[in-house]
C-alpha cells in the first residue's frame, strides 16, 4: 500500500478551531484528555496552540480566528472515540461539560454517540468503538 496520494497527502494531521479564549479552551481540552504539545505566539497577541489525544496522530489546533472574522459556535465535524460510551457521557457529565442530555442509539451501522460543546460553543461528537 502506499503511504501518499497522487497529490503527494500523507495524513491528516490538524483540524483548526477558531478559539478566541485560547486559555479557558486550553484548559477545557486538557480536563477532557487532551495534552498540549504546541504553544506558540501567535500574531495579535494570540498564540498557535495544538492539542492532542495520547493515542492520536491527528490534532486540534485552537487558532485566531482569521480578521476580520467574528466566532460563530460551528458543528465542527470532529468525532472522538471511546470504547464505553455510557461512562464517558456520565464523566463529562459530571464535569460540568455542555454534552447531549442523553447518548443516541440509532442502531446498526450507526454507533451509539453524543455531541458536546466546547466553550465556544463549538459542537463534537463522540461515538463508541469497542
Amino acid at each position: 500500500m502506499s503511504t501518499t496520494t497522487r497529490t503527494g497527502l500523507r495524513a491528516l494531521s490538524l483540524v483548526c478551531v477558531p478559539t478566541v479564549k485560547q486559555d479557558e479552551a486550553v484548559e477545557f481540552y486538557e480536563s477532557l484528555g487532551f495534552e498540549k504539545r504546541t504553544d506558540e505566539p501567535f500574531g495579535g497577541g494570540y498564540r498557535w496552540i495544538e492539542m492532542y489525544l495520547p493515542e492520536g496522530a491527528t490534532g486540534i489546533a485552537l487558532s485566531p480566528p482569521p480578521a476580520p472574522m467574528e466566532i460563530e459556535p460551528q458543528q465542527t465535524g470532529i468525532t472522538l472515540t471511546t470504547s464505553d460510551i455510557d461512562a464517558t457521557h456520565a464523566a463529562m457529565r459530571e464535569q460540568g461539560v455542555d454534552v447531549d442530555a442523553e447518548v443516541s442509539r440509532m442502531g446498526d451501522p450507526v454507533p451509539p454517540l453524543f455531541w458536546f460543546r466546547d466553550p465556544s460553543g463549538h459542537t463534537l461528537m463522540v461515538v463508541e468503538q469497542p
